[in-house]
């Protein structure tokens, strides 16, 4: 490999190194973000049927979460691992983690793809559906399940290219298929005339060319570690490693499908499709904020993992305090955007005037928590980054499930108000940020230590 790419992780200046790897993941987190947020902006716009098409796709947000938490269960749960093998210099022992992570992948690309294929009508009415979207919803979700196994490795195993400090790389796999992608999206939608059904097979096909692109690097020596058939053979300790990292990760995106579900079904008894159709907008103007951060903090982990690993301490305290910085400011800057210009946001996604003037009155409410999310987001990464499996998974748990479902259930019940469902997300955001911030504060001195790695052999 390419040793040197390796090691400058421990060597180079950081603010030098955070820059290279960190824009390339941003740039690749944005991308990746356009598969979805593309095929939406197509479907609003499409004649007479725009509005609720939008709404439909929408409700499949929760499969697709789901099947991308499972992407992260091990990737982001065997990356980290594999990158402080790296740092310790056992290069044989993280390929055994990318081996593993493989065959995990492969096992919940076959399960996913089988149970939501059984049940998917009955769990989108569940969701919000309607029978006015329902069609759209189904539509959509059918074609996009075929794809699974192409999410789970386009997405994945992507992660253990980024954990080797190859960004660039990364950001190109991540490229190439939303270039297809957003080439085939009018093509299939409105040439071929395939409306929703066009979008979801643009998105399956461009991500299967990024799966073969991710799995023909990882199987070639330009790879700082391999994919190899001996490794391929599960390892049930090493799986527990991996789970245990890879389950705060995993909560973070499930969540967030149970967090759609219990939206969704809120806004449709409380308020009607057109309230659920604001919310298909809102979730996607939160991902084009959150999305470029966490790039940013994705592609700084590696750093924070190798020097830890490498026991360079005082590199991984700079790294952090950078990061933190950063990712608070330009939170900070993209609330102040959202909350001021929500008309220009909604725009992008329909040019239905009622829904328009729906989301310019909610986005400001929903997006004012987002400022401090930031340090949520740069204390989540440092702590998955060192292996703190357990504080990780509580970050996790207690934004989304302690906090923001109970309250989207019990704030509409309460005020008999569509609004409250809205109330809750700020809300969440602020407790969960605050206490992330809090908790690093206090563990951080104990974390990096010499003794805290000795644990990971």
């Amino acid at each position: 490999m390419n040793k040197s790419k390796e090691e400058r992780l421990g060597v180079e200046p950081i603010p030098k190194l955070m820059l290279s790897l960190a824009i390339p993941s941003v740039i690749a987190q944005l991308i990746n973000v356009l598969y979805n947020i593309v095929d939406r902006m197509y479907i609003g716009h499409i004649a007479e049927i725009g509005d609720i098409a939008l709404t439909g796709v929408g409700l499949t947000f929760p499969i697709i979460m789901l099947i991308s938490a499972f992407c992260s269960f091990a990737g982001a749960g065997g990356a980290p691992l594999a990158s402080i093998q790296l740092g310790r210099g056992n290069r044989e022992k993280a390929e055994k983690i990318l081996g593993n992570c493989v065959s995990m992948l492969i096992f919940f690309s076959i399960v996913l793809t089988v149970f939501f294929m059984l049940f998917k009508r009955p769990l989108l009415y569940m969701f919000g559906a309607s029978d006015n979207t329902i069609v759209y919803a189904e539509q959509y979700i059918t074609i996009y399940l075929v794809g699974t196994i192409f999410v789970q490795f386009a997405l994945g195993l992507n992660m253990f290219i980024s954990s080797q400090g190859q960004a660039k790389t990364a950001m190109l796999s991540v490229l190439i298929g939303a270039v297809i992608n957003i080439v085939l999206d009018p093509i299939f939608i409105f040439l071929f005339g395939m409306g929703v059904r066009g979008a979801a097979l643009a998105t399956i096909l461009s991500q299967a060319v990024s799966a073969v692109w991710v799995v023909r690097f990882l199987l070639s020596s330009k790879s700082a570690f391999q994919i190899k058939r001996k490794n391929l053979r599960p390892d049930i300790a090493l799986i527990g490693s991996i789970a245990a990292l890879g389950i705060s990760p995993f909560i973070m995106q499930a969540t967030e499908s149970a967090i759609n579900i219990v939206l969704n079904s809120g806004l449709q008894k409380y308020g009607g499709d057109l309230y659920v159709g604001s919310m298909t907008i809102l979730q996607s103007v939160m991902q084009l904020v959150v999305i470029p951060i966490q790039g940013f903090t994705q592609g700084v982990q590696p750093i924070i993992s190798y020097n830890f690993g490498a026991g360079k301490f005082d590199r991984v305290k700079k790294t952090y305090r950078i990061m933190l910085a950063i990712t608070f400011s330009v939170a900070t800057i993209l609330c102040i955007l959202t909350t001021q210009f929500p008309e220009v946001f909604a725009s992008i996604f329909t040019n239905k005037a009622e829904l328009i003037a729906l989301v310019g009155q909610v986005m400001p409410i929903f997006m004012a928590g987002i400022w401090i999310f930031g340090i949520q987001m740069g204390c989540q990464t440092t702590f998955l980054g060192l292996g703190q499996a357990k504080i990780s998974l509580f970050i996790a748990l207690l934004r989304k499930v302690f906090l923001l479902i109970p309250l989207a259930l019990i704030l509409p019940a309460v005020t008999h108000n569509v609004m409250g469902i809205y109330y809750a997300e700020p809300i969440s955001d602020i407790i969960a940020a605050s206490t992330a911030g809090i908790l690093f504060l206090v563990t951080k001195k104990k974390i990096l230590s010499q003794e805290s790695l000795e644990k990971f052999g």
